[in-house]
């Protein structure tokens, strides 16, 4: 009972009952600052991966606003933020940088990147040369039943829109298309895509954050666009995939 006291008590204060025993505490490394920076939530552990869940969680963060484009965030400042050590979050940010969300900055940490609207409408174009195709030979081909058995992911996205939640929004926006994508069998298509997709979801430098309105409206779409599929009416279908990727150039 002493001994089992005397461990409680040398407990790091940031450590939570939820970090899982394998988890080193944070440790800093040279050159990398920890003072002066916003805020991140922190999560619970409770995926088995603490890499994953903590790509995961900054992923969560890059979307919601809350690691904000142009700051540099030190891997030691961060693991200290979420209980854990600099190594995963090292590993998850070296992730993220090639997926071209933030920079490395030598002796520092990482940056998050700061993109235009121009970066966004290329990147809207080039989802819509792959998807549009895609979806309306697919409008052809796979019958009404296929279609309704997409209906929750659909409706995942009207409920995460309606509380405002952006990151759960973003998960099930992509879990949508590419459940849709993934009817043409095409495993290469719907990797890319869904690269593509990510991309586009990483916030912009000195906007406002995506409205709830927005999210909603994004979200309507998806319904709307399931309704005329499973009707087989092609007309629709066409003016509402292309009004989609339309939208989110704008």
């Amino acid at each position: 009972m002493e001994q089992g006291r005397a461990r409680e008590q040398a407990r790091p204060p940031y450590a939570s009952a939820t970090t899982p025993a394998s988890v080193r505490v944070p440790e800093q490394a040279r050159g990398e600052h920890i003072h002066s920076e916003p805020p991140v939530p922190r999560p619970a552990v409770q995926r088995h991966s603490v890499r994953g869940q903590i790509l995961d969680a900054l992923r969560a963060a890059l979307v919601d606003g809350q690691l904000v484009p142009g700051q540099v965030y030190s891997a030691p400042a961060l693991g200290a933020r979420f209980g854990v050590s600099a190594t995963p979050v090292r590993e998850a940010m070296q992730q993220l940088a090639i997926e071209g969300a933030v920079e490395v900055v030598p002796n520092r940490g990482f940056r998050v990147s700061q993109r235009g609207p121009r970066e966004l409408a290329e990147l809207a174009e080039v989802r819509a040369l792959i998807e549009v195709p895609v979806m309306l030979r697919l409008a052809r081909t796979v019958p009404p039943a296929r279609w309704c058995a997409l209906r929750p992911l659909a409706e995942a996205t009207v409920a995460a829109a309606a509380v405002g939640d952006r990151a759960s929004y973003a998960e099930t926006d992509r879990a949508f298309h590419g459940a849709v994508l993934a009817l043409c069998g095409n495993e290469q298509l719907v990797t890319v895509a869904d690269d593509l997709h990510r991309r586009s979801q990483w916030p912009l430098g000195n906007t406002p954050a995506t409205r709830r309105a927005d999210l909603l409206a994004d979200a309507a779409e998806h319904t709307a666009l399931l309704d005329a599929l499973i009707a087989q009416d092609l007309t629709v279908v066409q003016s509402l995939v292309r009004e989609h990727f339309t939208g989110a150039e704008t």
